[in-house]
């Protein structure tokens, strides 16, 4: 198995769906400026588009890399999302990471977009844009995915990550044979995060981004009354960075010692800028640049 290692690891942090998309140069800006490595959009039904969004964050900012968190493959044609994927690339060179997943099955009913190939779509969606964007031709005639003779005629010179946001061991499994990562959702833990490399069995590099709720002053347990209820797992065993700030940055500390090349906070309640501040600095993280140590 080969995963990132140790000198690899990387801090993010998400910028919440229901901030308003005017907010988010200013808040991609002030990640950048307290010491952030990444910065995650969402994509989900009835909220800001993600190419959008990622446009808009990367114009914002000078090093940031923007992850996609994620891009439902039921209702993005592969083609078409390549083609996005790569005209952001090609303006914005190593610092895009496309994430890719099943999609709310409830949403993409109420779009028209259910199928009940799920596994495939995903693995044929992202084999697709993984091809497309390192500017081969893509020919795929699969049980979801048909794509006869397509080229991009402006493939990016240096493709972004293509990662899958998946959850099941199926889709882990999947995701270890075709993307680039894997994005795990809130509420993982280490014990969690080993069980998911498990699955993932990756025989090439292979990032593992695990995404985390982050609050310095509240417990958060509705929160982790929700994820537990969401992932099947009792309230006690939901992964949190709560507690001051030398707390929150022992847990992405564990997150990364369990595996996790990426740890991407999710600020609850107030001044989420505030809070991602006061946990770089715990963990070391110099503002306005890289890790300190």
């Amino acid at each position: 198995m080969t995963v990132q290692g140790t000198a690899g690891k990387r801090v993010g942090v998400m910028f919440d769906r229901d901030q308003r998309p005017e907010d988010l140069a200013a808040f991609a800006a002030g990640a950048e400026a307290a010491g952030a490595e990444d910065l995650w959009l969402v994509e989900d039904l009835g909220w800001a588009g993600a190419m959008s969004s990622a446009a808009l964050a990367l114009a914002a900012t000078e090093r940031l890399r923007v992850g996609i968190g994620i891009a439902p493959a039921p209702l993005r044609n592969p083609a078409l999302l390549a083609m996005e994927l790569a005209a952001l690339s090609r303006v914005f060179p190593g610092r895009l990471i496309a994430g890719v997943g099943h999609g709310v099955a409830d949403w993409m009913s109420r779009v028209g977009a259910a199928t009940p190939e799920r596994l495939s779509l995903l693995g044929e969606t992202i084999t697709a844009v993984r091809t497309l964007l390192a500017g081969e031709t893509a020919h795929i005639d699969g049980r979801a995915v048909r794509i006869d003779g397509v080229r991009l005629v402006h493939a990016p010179a240096q493709p972004p990550p293509v990662v899958a946001g998946v959850v099941r061991p199926r889709s882990l499994a999947l995701s270890g044979r075709v993307a680039d990562g894997t994005v795990l959702s809130e509420g993982h833990g280490p014990a969690a995060v080993r069980a998911a490399l498990g699955h993932i069995a990756p025989d090439r590099p292979h990032e593992l981004v695990v995404l985390t709720h982050l609050s310095l002053t509240d417990p958060l347990h509705d929160i982790a009354g929700e994820t537990a209820h969401w992932l099947g797992i009792p309230p006690d065993d939901v992964f949190l960075a709560t507690g001051g700030p030398a707390t929150a940055a022992s847990r992405v500390r564990e997150l990364w010692e369990a595996g996790a090349a990426t740890a991407v906070l999710r600020p609850v309640g107030g001044d989420p800028l505030g809070q991602l501040g006061e946990t770089l600095a715990a963990l070391g993280r110099r503002p306005g640049g890289p890790s300190a140590g």
